[in-house]
């Protein structure tokens, strides 16, 4: 009795631990590839659920990418040059703006930055839904929601991913501006270096 009710015990808890990795591993072979539109649309979903924008950076095209790694270089470079020739109040105040993009480990950490900031999370929020439609074209595909959005993406030639083109336009007028504010930032601080070794003479 004692060795049947043992071998119960042994088979409930074997159920209990197959039975989600076998649902994993169902999920795993039936979820699409994220080189296909599909894919890509579902794992930011994905992301959006759970309120992660950086997971799903790898799904953002790559000039998005590619402008947030620019906005960091460039509003740290900025910052440093403000905290070494800068006067005060003025470089508390530029140091204070540049710092979340300055201090941000990753280009990730750049994207999840303006999809909260500029709401992009609580707009894909509202309108991301089941799938209707994907239509291809090229390197380029649109998928169609059941609420009727359209999402369209581009293939990354350099993995063969599918990433989202919705913020690139946005993402790349900023890492310009910020390419702007640099040049400014420089020039001034050469002026600042310029009339602090006269001081000194």
């Amino acid at each position: 009795m004692r060795f049947g009710g043992l071998r119960a015990v042994r088979l409930a808890v074997a159920v209990l631990v197959l039975i989600p990795f076998a649902w994993l591993v169902w999920a795993h072979v039936t979820y699409p590839s994220d080189r296909t539109p599909e894919g890509a649309y579902l794992r930011v979903m994905s992301a959006v659920n759970r309120g992660r924008p950086e997971e799903f950076f790898a799904y953002i095209e790559t000039r998005a990418q590619h402008a947030c790694y620019t906005i960091r270089d460039y509003r740290k470079r900025s910052r440093d040059l403000v905290l070494a020739t800068y006067p005060e109040p003025e470089r508390s105040r530029l140091a204070r703006l540049y710092e979340p993009e300055a201090t941000a480990p990753d280009g990730a950490d750049v994207f999840a930055l303006y999809a909260r900031r500029r709401g992009w999370m609580d707009r894909l929020r509202r309108d991301l839904s089941g799938i209707a439609k994907v239509e291809r074209k090229g390197e380029r595909a649109t998928v169609e929601t059941v609420r009727n959005t359209r999402y369209p993406f581009r293939i990354r030639p350099e993995n063969g991913i599918y990433g989202l083109t919705l913020f690139t336009a946005d993402l790349v007028a900023e890492a310009e501006r910020a390419a702007r504010d640099h040049a400014l930032i420089e020039k001034a601080a050469a002026d600042y270096q310029r009339a602090a070794a006269a001081q000194r003479r």
